[in-house]
């Protein structure tokens, strides 16, 4: 992995039991829409058995289900894991991506969705070669909120000037594989894709995804800024864009298609 897609002092904020409350209650599903892709792309309908790397509460793993048999879910976090929803088609597991607590050649499937920027992407990259079977698929998918509300164009202002000022992004990795960085550890890059899921919601419902974000995060968990606070000054920031109404909130995302080479 090429030392410029690395970032330094990149911390998973990911694991604190306020933080997976949060998550668990005001994150988008938007997850059924990244297996159908994935059956579409790969032409398999059906996984024996998948592995979904930084499973979160457990929306991922949950829709991973509806194309595999057997769906693994693992997060560094047990105060995620804690608030996953369980599934019987789904097992939940806590452990590091650099180090995945399963044999060599498990799974015919693994996918990472909103969290290879946190990962040591090279050491995950031989961990995700080494518990895959030979051809079997990878797939690294990210989605972000734009900034963008469909009814108020002029909303990108606070979210894209004012909310930033007030709550930086903290460090991370590169969203994306590059096939310079995936054929050295054991992958062919298929292909990419873009994605968009637009989100209807008041403004509480965005005040609450907005909680899960990392720059919130980083600044409450970090003892910056209470909770209740930051949820005020951003109640506060979005409710004269929605005047008591729905608004829709433009989300975009992206996908790699990675398939396991039988070197490496």
């Amino acid at each position: 992995m090429s030392s410029d897609r690395q970032a330094d002092n990149v911390t998973n904020l990911f694991v604190h039991s306020s933080a997976a409350k949060r998550y668990a209650s005001a994150r988008p599903f938007f997850h059924p829409l990244i297996a159908a892709r994935i059956a579409a792309f790969t032409g398999v309908s059906r996984f024996a058995r998948a592995l979904d790397v930084a499973c979160g509460t457990g929306q991922s793993s949950r829709a991973l289900a509806e194309i595999a048999d057997h769906v693994d879910g693992v997060d560094v976090s047990p105060e995620m894991i804690a608030e996953a929803e369980p599934h019987d088609r789904v097992s939940y597991h806590t452990g590091r991506a650099e180090a995945i607590p399963f044999p060599d050649g498990t799974f015919d499937l693994a996918t990472v969705g909103l969290a290879f920027h946190w990962f040591n992407q090279a050491e995950f990259l031989r961990e995700a070669h080494r518990v895959l079977r030979a051809d079997a698929w990878l797939v690294i998918y990210n989605s972000g909120f734009t900034g963008e509300m469909a009814e108020v164009p002029a909303f990108r202002e606070w979210a894209r000037g004012v909310y930033p000022t007030r709550f930086p992004t903290p460090p991370r990795r590169s969203y994306a594989v590059s096939l310079e960085d995936a054929e050295p550890l054991g992958f062919v890059l298929r292909g990419s894709e873009t994605f968009a899921h637009d989100e209807s919601m008041r403004a509480k419902q965005l005040t609450g995804y907005l909680l899960t974000q990392t720059n919130v995060i980083a600044a409450v968990e970090g003892g910056d800024v209470p909770l209740a606070e930051a949820a005020n000054w951003i109640q506060q920031g979005v409710a004269p864009f929605f005047d008591g109404e729905v608004r829709t909130m433009i989300f975009r995302g992206t996908m790699s298609f990675l398939q396991r080479t039988h070197g490496g």
